[in-house]
């Protein structure tokens, strides 16, 4: 059998930190959040490999680096930035696209309350699952449409959305709380994909792109 441990340990040393991932919260959380438990058991064994990895019902778990840059891109590095929000773990995220629930994880064991929504009936009830296995209690799962958000528990301090859409929500943005951020990848499935950083300030919205990516479509 792997020993997962020594895996998560030889992740953050070969793949997070020689790609600038420097907040210490960040990479502690990557090292202790069990990635391979969010996996089909056949695939654990490469849980800690530097690729995304099929979940079943056509989605994907991110790859190890992405998740770990799109967590630092809405928290902050508190190595860099003394006013970053990782002293704040009252910090109410949400999430569009549970998936695997691991990202949900890995914002939950930062303590952030996380409201994640997912489009496919089975995931949702599987992530439900296994958060309330690893006794993530500061995370509410539910089936829906990602597009309309959660409305009910808005605004939000920051949304992470790990599908992508054509365009940005505007619904999402509406749900974001005034000096909130967004991370997004917005793009057609067969084009060139691009992870957006949005910034709400004084009711206006500040984005910045980030990176070439390629995810599952947000589907309605």
């Amino acid at each position: 059998m792997n020993d997962f441990k020594l895996l998560r340990e030889k992740m953050v040393t070969e793949q997070l930190r020689p790609r600038n991932i420097k907040s210490l919260a960040v990479l502690d959380a990557m090292l202790n959040v069990p990635r391979h438990l969010f996996l089909p058991e056949n695939l654990q064994s490469s849980a800690y490999d530097d690729c995304p990895l099929p979940i079943g019902l056509g989605q994907t778990i991110s790859q190890p680096y992405i998740v770990a840059f799109m967590t630092e891109q809405i928290i902050g590095n508190e190595q860099a930035d003394p006013y970053s929000t990782m002293g704040c773990p009252e910090m109410k995220v949400l999430e569009i696209g549970t998936g695997s629930a691991y990202q949900t994880a890995i914002l939950a064991y930062l303590g952030r309350k996380v409201y994640s929504i997912e489009f496919i009936e089975e995931l949702a009830a599987r992530a439900k699952k296994i958060l309330a296995a690893l006794d993530f209690s500061n995370t509410n799962v539910k089936h829906g449409n990602g597009y309309s958000g959660w409305p009910e528990f808005a605004p939000f301090d920051a949304i992470i959305v790990t599908a992508a859409p054509p365009y940005i929500p505007e619904k999402l943005l509406e749900q974001l709380k005034d000096g909130g951020k967004m991370i997004i990848p917005v793009g057609e499935m067969h084009e060139t994909q691009l992870l957006k950083l949005l910034v709400k300030k004084d009711g206006r919205i500040i984005e910045k792109d980030l990176l070439p990516v390629r995810f599952v479509p947000m589907v309605h």
